[in-house]
């Protein structure tokens, strides 16, 4: 497959998203459609349905169950790890970040992502695939989904270039304020390997991460796969009173490019804890 074919990547993400829809649509061990139906009812190929339906086994949110068919798996069980404060202060992360797009369109947000920026599915939203780069090493692969309405003029130079949020801030006045974020382990695919130059399958870092502004509107929906070979997480808990410190103004979050959120603002996520370059 021709990972950099003008709308491969969108294809694969909008047919995980449908995927997706119907797995939160059912309770766990409810059946979902075959791969030949779903080709069918989404309009694509069956390698493509299958890709799909790979990654989501392997992050554990389908089963398969030979003979019988696929299957919503079991709710997972989730552990959420606070600290004594909303405030996180992270250390800068080690190398030099860069950005390299993948697809810059602007297309209808549809029930999942409507959901998540509470929007009408029919709703426009800028959809953004970048590969991020540490020192000219893949390191990342970020999907952003950002309200249209809120970045008109956005180029394709911002998303490569300096802090996303920034450009948010001075360019559009958007002003993001507050992210909820979700940490858990998967593999990657062999479309994603072949991005990020490791072998398919795998250990990889997933993020979720829905980013609200001011007024508590949400602005942005990302989520990102992070190579688990170069990434590490370490949770920061307060455990009593300390001292009062300075916040570090310049930080990476799990997630997050080095400069993003670094004025302050605070972040909530449900694994707590820096992202250190392991390499």
């Amino acid at each position: 497959m021709d990972t950099d074919a003008p709308g491969t990547v969108l294809k694969r993400e909008r047919t995980r998203d449908a995927v997706l829809e119907l797995i939160e649509s059912r309770s766990p061990g409810d059946a979902i459609p075959s791969e030949r139906a779903l080709c069918a009812l989404l309009g694509v190929s069956r390698p493509t349905v299958r890709a799909a339906v790979d990654e989501l086994v392997a992050a554990g949110l389908l089963v398969r169950e030979h003979g019988r068919g696929m299957f919503v798996a079991p709710a997972k069980i989730t552990q959420e790890l606070v600290s004594g404060d909303r405030a996180l202060s992270v250390p800068q992360a080690a190398g030099a970040w860069s950005s390299r797009l993948l697809e810059f369109t602007t297309l209808q947000a549809g029930a999942r992502v409507g959901r998540k920026l509470r929007m009408s599915p029919a709703a426009e939203i800028v959809y953004v695939a970048r590969l991020r780069l540490v020192d000219g090493a893949p390191m990342a692969i970020e999907h952003l989904h950002i309200r249209a309405e809120l970045v008109p003029g956005l180029s394709a130079q911002e998303l490569e270039s300096g802090d996303l949020y920034e450009h948010l801030r001075a360019t559009h006045g958007v002003h993001v304020h507050e992210a909820v974020q979700a940490i858990e382990p998967t593999v990657v695919t062999r479309a994603e390997a072949g991005l990020l130059d490791v072998p398919e399958l795998s250990p990889a870092l997933l993020f979720e991460r829905l980013t609200s502004d001011t007024t508590g509107r949400p602005v942005e929906y990302v989520h990102s796969l992070y190579r688990g070979d170069r990434y590490r997480i370490v949770s920061r808990l307060a455990l009593g009173p300390a001292a009062e410190v300075a916040p570090d103004l310049e930080g990476h979050h799990p997630g997050i490019p080095p400069g993003d959120f670094a004025h302050g603002d605070p972040i909530a996520s449900s694994t707590r804890g820096d992202i250190q370059a392991a390499g």
